[in-house]
C-alpha cells in the first residue's frame, strides 16, 4: 500500500466552504499520488476556532467548545472524501465535548466503504492536563481494515511502551502529533521508532506545523511527516522509509508491504515483539547492589 502522513500548517478561515476546500485540496492530492491511507496530525481541527472569530480563537476553553460543535460536520466532510476518493483517512484530531466532564482529543478514522470510528488519547501532557484541561478518553482500539490491522497513539501516546505493546497485533501504528519544539517532535519521533522496533511494526506520524498567534493553544509548531519500520530485514538500516522536510507543509509518501511485516516478525535478525514477555521475570527481580562500601581497586 502506499501511505501519506501530513506536515499541516493551519489556516484562519473566514468560511466554512474555505475549510472543506482545503481539505478537499489536500485529500485529492494525497490520493492522486495513489496514497490508500491518509493521516494527519493532533489538533489539526483547531483552524475551525477561527470560523466564531479572534476573540473565540484565542480563548482557551471557548475555542474548545467552539471546535467542539463543529466536529459532526466535520466528520460528514471526512466520510465524503474518503468515499469520494476510495481512501482511509485519519482526520486530525480535535478536543470533543461528549457529555457534561471535560473533553477529550479524538481522531477519527473513516473508511472508503462508509465505516469509521475515532480513537482517543489516553494520557495527556502537562499542557493539557495543566492549562488545557482535557481528559484521558476512552480505550485503545485496534481497527481491521482491507489495509491491515491499525492502531492509533496520539503523540505524547506514542512515548509509553505498554500502549504500543497493547497495539502489538497492528501492522500500522498511526502516531498524529502536535509539537511546540524541536525537542518535542523528536520525543514523538523517537517514541514511533521505538514502537515500530519493539512491535516490529510500521509507525506513521504526522505534524502540525507553522505559527499561529491567533491561538495559545496551537500558537508554535514543529514538526514533519514520517514514516518508520524496524531496522531489520525487508526495511531500510536506519528504520525511515521516508521523512518530511522540517516545518516544509506537504504530504510525505512511503510503499508499505503488509508481507514484510509478516516476513520480519517471523524471521528478522532479532524477535523484539517475540521476546517481549522475557522481560517480566528479570525486572521483578532486580536486585540493589551497593559499591560505596567495596574498598579501592588498587
Amino acid at each position: 500500500m502506499k501511505i501519506a502522513t501530513a506536515a499541516y500548517p493551519l489556516d484562519w478561515l473566514d468560511s466554512w466552504a474555505q475549510y472543506e476546500d482545503k481539505l478537499a485540496r489536500w485529500v485529492s492530492e494525497a490520493a492522486g499520488n495513489g496514497a490508500e491511507l491518509l493521516v494527519f496530525p493532533e489538533y489539526g481541527a483547531m483552524e475551525l476556532s477561527t470560523l466564531d472569530g479572534a476573540e473565540v480563537a484565542g480563548d482557551l476553553e471557548r475555542s474548545i467548545h467552539a471546535v467542539s460543535d463543529r466536529m459532526e460536520d466535520v466528520q460528514i466532510v471526512h466520510q465524503r472524501l474518503a468515499t469520494e476518493y476510495k481512501t482511509y483517512i485519519l482526520g486530525a484530531s480535535a478536543p470533543v465535548l461528549t457529555g457534561p466532564d471535560r473533553p477529550v482529543n479524538r481522531a477519527a478514522l473513516h473508511a472508503p466503504g462508509g465505516g469509521h470510528d475515532h480513537q482517543d488519547k489516553q494520557i495527556m501532557t502537562r499542557f493539557e492536563r495543566e492549562e488545557w484541561d482535557i481528559a484521558p478518553g476512552g480505550p485503545l482500539k485496534l481497527f481491521d481494515t482491507a489495509l491491515g490491522k491499525i492502531g492509533v497513539l496520539i503523540c505524547y501516546d506514542s512515548e509509553f511502551p505498554l500502549l504500543g505493546r497493547a497495539l502489538r497485533e497492528a501492522d500500522l501504528i498511526l502516531v498524529p502529533s502536535c509539537t511546540e519544539a524541536l525537542s518535542g517532535y523528536w520525543r514523538v519521533r523517537i517514541g514511533a521508532m521505538s514502537r515500530a522496533l519493539e512491535n516490529q511494526c510500521v509507525t506513521v506520524m504526522a505534524s502540525l506545523i507553522g505559527n499561529n498567534g491567533w491561538s495559545e493553544a496551537v500558537d508554535r509548531n514543529t514538526g514533519t511527516g514520517g514514516i518508520f519500520g524496524p531496522p531489520d530485514k525487508g526495511f531500510p538500516p536506519t528504520g525511515v522509509l521516508a521523512e518530511g522536510t522540517l516545518n516544509q507543509p506537504g504530504w510525505t509518501y512511503a510503499e508499505v508491504d503488509l508481507s514484510a511485516i509478516a516476513h520480519v516478525r517471523a524471521d528478522g535478525v532479532v524477535l523484539n515483539r517475540t521476546h517481549w514477555t522475557e522481560q517480566e521475570p528479570r525486572v521483578q527481580s532486580v536486585t540493589n547492589c551497593c559499591l560505596h562500601a567495596n574498598p579501592p581497586l588498587k
